[in-house]
């Protein structure tokens, strides 16, 4: 027994000096990836993307391989896009916008409008409008905090597919539960991605560190709440010259990303096209869409 004890005691010995000499060997490559000729291998911006993006087994495939090649295009594109629409319609096309949606800004062709469901560029664009400042500083500043870091770990083609899944998400869900309202703003998409990155601390919450992951769900959450508060009031307490906007988008690119997001953004290292968590989630959407597409055709209030 006592040869047994002595025995597992060394081998404890042996696996933390192994341990002890993996974590020196790592923090050693990473000084000398900050040396080499790359200078996006310096890694003290993508280390603390890492920390906050992906859960602690897959941080040094991360690291290996971080670069700013090609550089976070997507989310910055969509952000410029949609603050230039703004500054159109608001300065150059003045309509009252500053604060609150003016009626004339209805007229957009950018805008999602029940009437003119036809026109079907409309379930995406109406994300290029924002009702007022206060609306559309939220989905920038939301968008560029989370979006940026999501696009420099998954790069732009799963991002854009997380977002986009959103915005259309959200325009089919408003014509379904809120077919007689108009839809204004990007927040399906901030959702979405927001919906993706939520679960993957939801599902790698120890892997992702217990205190960083209460701060992050605490942070989400609250952004969630402060938007949907605004969301509401837009919805239900609109000024009487004013025209009632829908919030369901904000419901459905939630539910977007908590399914096409979530097996996006856990597959870090894996083939996408390879995991059947993707394609579930893809025939799941598709059957959605297609339920949405049969119901503004044959059953919508606003026909």
């Amino acid at each position: 027994m006592a040869a047994a004890h002595d025995l597992e005691m060394e081998d404890m010995n042996m696996n933390m000096g192994r341990d002890i000499e993996g974590e020196l060997e790592e923090e050693k490559e990473m000084k000398e990836d900050g040396k080499g000729k790359d200078p996006y291998k310096n890694k003290k911006v993508h280390r603390i993307v890492s920390k906050w993006m992906l859960p602690e087994n897959v941080r040094r495939t991360y690291l290996e391989r971080a670069n700013c090649l090609p550089p976070p295009v997507f989310i910055i594109s969509i952000s410029i896009a949609e603050l230039a629409v703004f500054i159109y319609y608001a300065v150059w096309k003045p309509q009252k916008q500053w604060i609150t949606l003016d009626t004339g800004i209805l007229e957009s062709p950018f805008i999602y409008n029940p009437k003119k469901r036809e026109e079907a560029w409309r379930f995406i664009s109406y994300m290029l409008v924002h009702a007022g400042v206060q609306h559309i500083l939220g989905n920038l500043i939301m968008q560029l905090i989370l979006g940026i870091p999501l696009e420099m770990v998954h790069k732009g083609l799963r991002v854009g597919l997380v977002y986009l899944a959103g915005v259309i998400a959200g325009s089919l869900a408003s014509s379904i539960f809120d077919p007689l309202k108009y839809l204004v703003g990007a927040s399906g998409g901030v959702y979405a991605l927001m919906g993706g990155y939520f679960m993957n601390v939801l599902v790698n919450f120890r892997e992702m560190i217990p205190a960083f992951g209460i701060v992050r769900l605490l942070i989400i959450t609250l952004i969630i709440v402060s938007d949907m508060g605004f969301a509401l009031y837009r919805r239900f307490f609109v000024p009487a010259n004013g025209s009632p906007v829908s919030f369901a988008a904000h419901i459905a690119g939630g539910f977007a990303g908590m399914s096409i997001g979530y097996t996006v953004f856990s597959c870090f290292d894996k083939a996408l096209l390879r995991d059947p968590r993707f394609w579930t989630a893809i025939a799941a959407y598709f059957a959605c869409v297609l339920f949405a597409v049969f119901f503004n055709i044959f059953l919508s209030p606003a026909n």
